[in-house]
């Protein structure tokens, strides 16, 4: 049975090649002069959710070295036998083009400590016949003779480009963007940087009516409920504002801390007190990449904040 995924925008704007890939110039420039060797190292795609590790794989064994590959999605298959049985198998014979062949990890930051033991030495065993893109949400996730028998590479794009490219989807779309709605339409890419899968599933929401319909996503309202009781030290009330308040920003706790950055910075007048703040929040934001719980996570970001005051 065969689907027809052109009705999803992400689908239907997924860069098949790299000149339609957002990237910073000087990795894509890099990615680029493997074109002419006809073959890569072994690399290491590492970012967040939706910034395209998986479409620049992709680009790279169906465009640029055209070569024979196997994909496996990590997440899924992660043991030490789909190592043992499908990559090694895959990895110890020759292409029948002569090419290198390269064999996509996603997710490999899902792959058990023993099967990622298991392909360090798959990696350099075949060597001369077979080349690695590993991708990764969590770098640290990552055994570390792993990351060094790679390239590492962070794919987060640029945000200007990634506002190009949602205002040129919305109008390759036919979709207006009223003038108005520009700096509600930047505070909304922004609060879903970098994952640009994100930003595009939410604005196919957003236009169902043929016209883009966009709420304020930096949640004012919540914001300001947020931030004064961090100023009053409100420790038992602003968790529980917190969790009610759930539902106004989807429960995404990264965005919501992204989106009050973004509200101190415009606020916040003393610019002393608002540098502690956004190095706080900073800070917080980093933690998330390594955290479980995100709720816990942005908690301890408002606690922290609340003692700003009395330094």
């Amino acid at each position: 049975m065969s689907y027809d995924f052109s009705s999803l925008w992400v689908e239907k704007y997924r860069p098949k090649s790299l000149s339609d890939f957002i990237g910073d110039a000087e990795i894509k420039a890099s990615i680029d002069s493997f074109r002419a060797k006809e073959e890569i190292p072994n690399l290491l795609f590492i970012g967040t959710p939706g910034i395209g590790k998986t479409s620049l794989a992709k680009i790279i064994v169906n465009d640029i070295l055209q070569c024979q590959y196997l994909y496996i999605n990590a997440s899924d298959e992660n043991g030490i036998d789909t190592i043992r049985n499908k990559v090694t198998h895959f990895a110890q014979t020759k292409s029948f083009d002569g090419k290198v062949k390269v064999i996509i990890l996603d997710e490999c930051d899902g792959v058990s400590l023993e099967g990622q033991r298991a392909l360090r030495n798959t990696m350099e065993e075949y060597a001369g016949v077979t080349r690695f893109i590993l991708t990764a949400n969590y770098k640290y996730r990552i055994i570390p003779a792993l990351q060094s028998r790679c390239q590492s590479i962070d794919l987060t794009p640029p945000i200007d480009q990634v506002v190009k490219r949602c205002a040129s989807i919305l109008k390759q779309e036919g979709i207006a963007l009223e003038d108005n709605q520009k700096k509600t339409f930047i505070n909304f890419v922004k609060s879903n940087y970098p994952d640009l899968r994100k930003c595009i599933n939410e604005l196919q929401k957003f236009t169902a009516s043929g016209k883009l319909v966009l709420k304020d996503t930096t949640n004012n309202e919540v914001l300001q409920l947020i931030f004064s009781e961090i100023k009053k030290k409100n420790i038992e009330t602003l968790r529980k504002a917190l969790i009610e308040s759930e539902q106004a920003f989807n429960a995404d706790y990264v965005s919501l801390l992204r989106a009050l950055f973004n509200y101190i910075d415009t606020t916040e007048k003393n610019n002393e007190l608002k540098k502690f703040y956004l190095l706080h929040v900073s800070e917080y934001l980093y933690r998330s990449s390594f955290c479980v719980d995100q709720e816990i996570n942005c908690y301890s970001c408002l606690i922290a904040l609340s003692e700003v005051t009395t330094s």
